[in-house]
């Protein structure tokens, strides 16, 4: 049975990820791209569906766990009857193929170590032809795939598993290096484990040592950002939402998604979150990808792409896997990939826009595509749309999709302005004031001095609260402090923030899900722009204590049992964690 999502922890290479459990078992690992198949996915079932253990062969009595400073090191402290030793894991940046390290340093008396290796292919259903190497190792080949295993300890077939067992004294190390190549290439060249630590331990210093923040919430701030930069596909720039699929929305329920791809929803505030706190290249490269992802004809821009900006996220259920905690099904690709969210226009020219005030340079042929883009916008903007949740219901017209159809449109007149771009200024004024007035007379509820889901909609959304933040009406109007008192009625439970009811909002899946934190990041980001900012900083570091040990965030959070649900880690939540954190400590405009 897979652990808590809380008891994971993350290492990566800035291509792929994998999720490291306190029992020493790495549960989830897809090679050689973050949504390749995976070849451990113990985590979306049981161990025959692939893990790797390297554990004490006897009881633990203390076991701790931590990040080496700033780094993407996992470092786990074990202590048992025998002795004590300490377990390094860690994904070296790629060079000739992708590897994962795992060093076993004694620290105290002689601990019996074990291991049990469980390769298998395609989501835990094909199982590898496995052979031992000369010079100690295995290799496990099945069809285009290929891991290689290194090490000095002896290791033995049993049950279609690879198991070994060893002791470590005081003082000894015993290392691994599982290495991913094509089935067809020569076996990868040996790694060097401690030549890869140094190096890997100077990588995440080096650039956790550019960081700029330097407010309270610096140590969290570092650890997300860290957390961002894993989760980023060195090749292209782009990021993904998270590491994983199918992790549930609630215990046992059917909202399980595939989030391995790039979402375009996150453009705005992952550019805030990587500029503020003086990462320009990442920033740059991030935009970059965004540029190329929605270059194309305007009408068929996409809510999300693949990593390297692929189209066909072709969506398909996993029938032998049962699920986190038997939550099914398990997804793989994404059908919201082909649905009409208009949001994704005004989160395209925000970011861009932003990018330009952030210093990241004029580009001509992005504002060719912007004039597009708003030109296709201009068409399509009083359609009704899946809206930012992706809802699975019937399209409706969704308050928050046409706020951000007018940041679209603002954000084309402010570069304009601002950058001297051209384009038909007055033209795009009259359509923003023209949306502006649609959204306030039919998104605007008198009754509940509140504005709503969607047009004629009694229901709350979470959205809502972006809507000073992106500058639509400022804090200071009463409509938006009434948005914000009717959220807090309504969605908010234990101080934590509901995207919506889902019982009330007919959005085609049987009701239920945990508190979003993201949202509940925007509430704190509320009662800083409404003066509340002792209620603000209270929530943030609230909001910091659901974190697990290692400083990470899943999508979700249950409040009733303290538990982490949704896929993790997620950018999401740790960017709006970084965006919050900036906001609290420099009392910024959210518009530049």
């Amino acid at each position: 049975m897979a652990g808590r999502i809380e008891d994971y922890g993350l290492i990566g290479d800035c291509e792929t990820a994998a999720l490291v459990c306190r029992n020493g078992s790495i549960d989830w690992l897809c090679w050689p791209r973050f949504d390749s198949d995976a070849c451990f996915a113990a985590l979306l079932g049981k161990p025959e569906h692939g893990r790797w253990l390297l554990a004490p062969a006897g009881p633990v009595l203390i076991s701790s766990r931590r990040y080496r400073g700033d780094t993407l090191i996992l470092e786990t402290d074990i202590e048992t009857a025998e002795g004590a030793v300490t377990v390094i894991d860690f994904m070296p940046l790629r060079g000739q193929a992708s590897d994962i390290v795992r060093i076993v340093e004694g620290r105290k008396g002689r601990v019996t170590m074990h291991t049990e290796l469980v390769i298998r292919f395609g989501y835990g259903c094909s199982i590898p032809w496995v052979t031992k190497l000369e010079e100690g190792g295995i290799r496990a080949i099945a069809g285009p795939d290929m891991l290689v295993l290194r090490t000095t300890v002896p290791l033995e077939g049993k049950e279609r598993t690879t198991v070994g067992r060893f002791e470590v004294s005081a003082g000894e190390r015993v290392a691994f290096v599982l290495t991913y190549c094509a089935s067809h290439m020569d076996l990868p060249k040996p790694v060097d484990p401690d030549l890869a630590l140094e190096e890997t331990e100077a990588f995440w210093t080096d650039w956790s040592g550019r960081c700029t923040y330097d407010g309270d919430w610096r140590d969290a701030v570092l650890r997300s950002l860290t957390v961002l930069k894993a989760l980023t596909y060195r090749p292209t720039g782009g990021i993904v939402a998270a590491p994983t699929t199918s992790l549930p929305e609630q215990p046992g329920g059917v909202r399980n998604w595939d989030y391995r791809y790039c979402w375009l929803r996150d453009a705005t505030i992952t550019l805030l979150a990587l500029m503020n706190a003086g990462y320009y290249d990442e920033a740059d490269s991030w935009r970059a990808w965004l540029l190329r992802a929605a270059a194309g004809n305007p009408d068929q821009l996409q809510i999300m792409y693949g990593l390297a900006g692929e189209r066909r996220l072709t969506e398909w259920e996993v029938p032998w896997l049962p699920g986190y905690e038997g939550a099914s099904p398990v997804r793989i690709g994404n059908a919201a990939s082909s649905q009409l969210q208009l949001d994704v226009y005004g989160e395209v020219m925000d970011a861009l826009h932003q990018g330009r005030c952030g210093g990241l340079g004029n580009n001509e042929a992005g504002w060719a595509l912007q004039r597009a883009l708003i030109g296709h916008l201009e068409n399509i903007w009083e359609r009704p749309d899946q809206g930012i949740w992706e809802s699975r219901g019937e399209p409706r017209n969704y308050t928050y999709s046409k706020v951000m159809a007018w940041v679209a449109v603002d954000r084309a007149v402010r570069s304009a302005r601002r950058f001297d771009m051209e384009g038909p200024v007055a033209h795009w004024k009259g359509l923003r004031e023209r949306i502006h007035r649609d959204i306030c007379q039919r998104g605007f509820d008198p009754e509940l001095g509140s504005f709503v889901q969607f047009y004629g909609a009694k229901h709350l959304d979470a959205s809502l609260l972006l809507l000073s933040k992106v500058g639509f009406l400022p804090a200071s109007d009463p409509r938006i402090g009434g948005t914000v008192a009717a959220i807090e009625r309504h969605l908010v439970s234990d101080g934590f923030v509901r995207r919506y009811d889902t019982s009330e909002s007919r959005d085609g899946l049987p009701g239920g899900e945990g508190a979003f934190l993201a949202c509940s990041f925007w509430l704190a980001d509320n009662y800083a722009l409404l003066g509340r900012r002792d209620e603000a900083r209270a929530l943030f570091e609230r909001l910091l204590t659901v974190r697990n040990d290692l400083g990470l965030l899943s999508e979700e959070y249950l409040p009733q049992s303290g538990r982490l649900i949704g896929n993790f880690p997620q950018a999401f939540s740790h960017v709006a964690l970084v965006n919050t954190a900036y906001s609290l400590s420099t009392a910024t405009d959210p518009v530049r």
